[in-house]
């Protein structure tokens, strides 16, 4: 389908951490990009940034060929399509890093290109890698960093190596910011602070609480910047824990941090709570990385080169 006029070049998201609400994300982008006729979906993103999570939004009860939660589908759907075959999917997904080490990719690619021909859709986790064999774009596509870019190409692009080299640079800040989250809330666990819930802020994070709580920020952070100074390892457990150093830490997004407390680079929190009248809330703000302002009210700038 070609965009209209009202069609943005971009739209740019928060890249949420943890499984419900990155697969909320895809539920909303579905509903507000994707359309009927788009039938080649690229997405590119760093292993463990979400991709399968966001399809999985987007798509409900598609079946992923990866193996991100178990799942390794034989012999691969696409690869076995049959032009008269009247009981096949409209829908197949196709992870080529994944796929890469069981066939080449010049064969993916064909494969790719005959689904598209039989009027199929496709769904490609790592596209900048085929789409030099395809030589067509995406209908959609969709890079996931430290932000999630969504983007309608047309003959000008962008072009996926384009919407590759932006994510891949800012994933990092995504990963420093939700371990630096995970070691605040490890912190908090030794003071009574009620309940809260999670939010994003560029190169950053933030805990929402409803009502005003006392909070020792500056101890806190000495605690947080401690952990990091120590600079223990991080690692994956599995789908609802990782450990940090031997202590063993709830996280729904375990597959997204930096492999040892140290890599953290700047961290530091807004001075005081920030109240936010939207909702009568309170916020936690912890920010990440040397770019970043120390003034609450700018921290989601749009940056002009």
């Amino acid at each position: 389908m070609l965009p209209t006029a009202q069609d943005p070049l971009y739209s740019v998201y928060f890249a949420p951490r943890g499984y419900a609400r990155m697969v909320q994300l895809g539920r909303g982008i579905a509903q507000r990009h994707l359309t009927a006729f788009d039938n080649l979906i690229g997405v590119i993103g760093d292993a463990g940034s979400g991709k399968s999570l966001l399809i999985r939004g987007m798509f409900p009860g598609l079946e992923l060929t990866n193996d991100d939660n178990g799942v390794n589908i034989r012999p691969l759907p696409i690869l076995d399509l049959d032009e008269t075959g009247f009981y096949q999917a409209h829908t197949y997904h196709l992870d080529v890093r994944f796929e890469s080490a069981f066939t080449q990719i010049p064969q993916l690619a064909e494969a790719v290109l005959k689904a598209l021909e039989l009027g199929k859709r496709v769904i490609i986790e790592h596209f900048e890698l085929i789409y030099p064999l395809l030589h067509i774009n995406a209908s959609l596509l969709i890079g996931i960093g430290d932000e999630i870019i969504v983007c309608r190409p047309t003959i000008f692009g962008p072009e996926p190596n384009d919407i590759a080299r932006t994510v891949f640079a800012s994933i990092k800040y995504r990963r420093m910011a939700h371990t630096a989250e995970d070691l605040t809330e490890h912190v908090l666990l030794s003071r009574i602070v009620g309940k809260y819930s999670h939010g994003d802020v560029r190169r950053g994070f933030l805990l929402r609480f409803d009502r005003a709580v006392v909070l020792d920020i500056p101890d806190i952070q000495r605690e947080v910047q401690e952990m990091i100074n120590q600079d223990m390892p991080i690692a994956y457990k599995d789908d609802q824990h990782i450990y940090i150093g031997s202590i063993l830490h709830r996280c729904t997004g375990p597959r997204m941090h930096v492999p040892s407390t140290g890599k953290v680079e700047n961290f530091r929190f807004l001075s005081g709570l920030q109240y936010d009248n939207t909702d009568e809330s309170y916020l936690l703000v912890g920010l990440v990385g040397q770019d970043a302002p120390e003034l609450g009210q700018d921290l989601n700038r749009i940056h002009v080169e």
